[in-house]
């Protein structure tokens, strides 16, 4: 497929979760690849999702009103591609679309994918919902690969996780945020059992712990920070910037297994190296096809791990070196770019028909105002656009926009709704 082609595409972010961030790097990735997109900010909607569960009825009514809602988000999303006419809806995992939502999208022939960024032992409603994407792309491979296969799903890609380096870049703290974020050693995460066991060796060290779900830890409640609050985003960066020797232990809900062993790489991994930050991780299955030997520390198990802390944090350039290798991989292959251009190449080899060829109505046909055409090369140029952009673009592109309209912006749209009513 051209790689200077203008796709649309309408990505569909979950009511919360740990894949909303995700989603919006994706959004992020595609713009700046020259791509339309519109999202369907589902996390609007919470507060009135959660809302139900203030009411006080039975479960069963507590069900179907929950039901209910989604069916309406579906709908939403439905009226959305209407509006918008996507060559793809990509939806996060655990996005608000119904199996009968999907169906009329393959119905309408709009190509559907799901980038299912979770542990497919740990959350199973791929089982019921994977059938219905046209692309299904995943962060494991077998069994999951084999299991989807069992079940229908033919068109699965293996889609690792990755990093915004517009996002996830070194970054120079001021004394202030050094005292609150720095640190010789920590982890940001959620507090999984398998952590909660390893840390409590580990708090000679010093050790400070950002995240939630540690609730109920007497042993880790003092090196709790923010009083154990979920984490933003914008704070992650200056954790990881911040300290020295940044823990990335993966997580596993079994207890006697400290370091698990598993397949996918957690995002922290991508996200820590984009940062040029140094991170002790524990080996996964599936490190060496996106890491090469010399380019991250591993640890082996709990023993392993204690005496690497002690050893790097006196060897600071040795540190360095990890971290500027590191930084140069994921630059180079493990951006959120790479990861949507092999999604949209992933799709178009495998439907010989997408992206479907649009009826496209050049910008400067008879009848365009001549006094306007000036303004909107510069418009064109403003929004990011390719100069032979259609005129259905220019206008979605104008409507994706954030603010007040100004004067030129209106225009399009007033010339919009004319060719409208002109056409009938």
């Amino acid at each position: 497929m051209d790689k200077n082609k203008t796709l649309r595409i309408l990505v569909v972010l979950p009511l919360y979760g740990g894949s909303l961030p995700v989603g919006r790097f994706c959004v992020s990735a595609l713009e700046k690849m020259g791509h339309l997109v519109e999202t369907f900010e589902a996390p609007d909607f919470y507060s009135a999702y959660n809302a139900i569960d203030d009411l006080k009825v039975t479960s069963d009514r507590h069900q179907y009103l929950r039901n209910s809602y989604l069916n309406m988000l579906s709908q939403a999303v439905l009226a959305k591609v209407e509006t918008f006419e996507p060559d793809m809806v990509l939806a996060m995992a655990q996005a608000p679309l119904t199996h009968q939502a999907l169906k009329r999208l393959r119905k309408d022939n709009v190509k559907t994918a799901m980038w299912f960024v979770e542990d497919f032992r740990l959350f199973t409603y791929w089982q019921s919902f994977a059938p219905f994407y046209d692309v299904f792309a995943v962060i494991q491979k077998d069994p999951f690969f084999n299991e989807l296969k069992q079940i229908g799903v033919e068109n699965v890609l293996y889609l690792p996780l990755a990093a915004d380096p517009d996002f996830h870049k070194p970054q120079e703290l001021n004394p202030v945020e050094t005292r609150k974020y720095g640190g010789d050693v920590s982890f940001m995460g959620a507090g999984y059992p398998n952590r909660r066991m390893a840390f409590r060796k580990l708090i000679h060290h010093g050790l400070k712990i950002w995240g939630n779900e540690w609730d109920g830890d007497h042993v880790l409640e003092p090196y709790l920070q923010l009083e154990g609050r979920r984490v933003s985003s914008d704070e992650c960066v200056k954790i990881f910037n911040g300290t020295k020797i940044n823990l990335n232990l993966h997580s596993s809900i079994n207890a006697d297994e400290l370091v698990s062993g598993g397949d996918f790489i957690n995002p922290r991994t991508f996200e820590l190296a984009a940062c040029g930050a140094f991170q002790l991780v524990d080996k996964r299955s599936l490190m060496a096809e996106a890491f090469d030997d010399g380019e991250l520390a591993h640890f082996e198990d709990l023993d392993d791990l204690d005496r690497k802390i002690e050893y790097f944090l006196s060897h600071p350039k040795e540190r360095a070196a990890f971290s500027e290798r590191a930084r140069a991989k994921v630059l180079k292959e493990h951006t959120y770019e790479v990861r949507m251009q092999t999604l949209i190449d992933f799709t178009a080899k495998q439907f010989s028909d997408w992206p479907a060829e649009r009826n496209v109505d050049t910008l400067f046909d008879t009848g365009f105002p001549d006094e306007l055409k000036n303004d909107i090369v510069q418009l064109i140029e403003k929004l990011g656009l390719p100069a032979n952009v259609g005129f259905d673009d220019l206008v979605s592109a104008v409507r994706a926009q954030q603010g007040q309209l100004n004067p030129l912006d209106t225009a399009v749209l007033f010339l919009d709704e004319w060719k409208k009513i002109y056409k009938r």
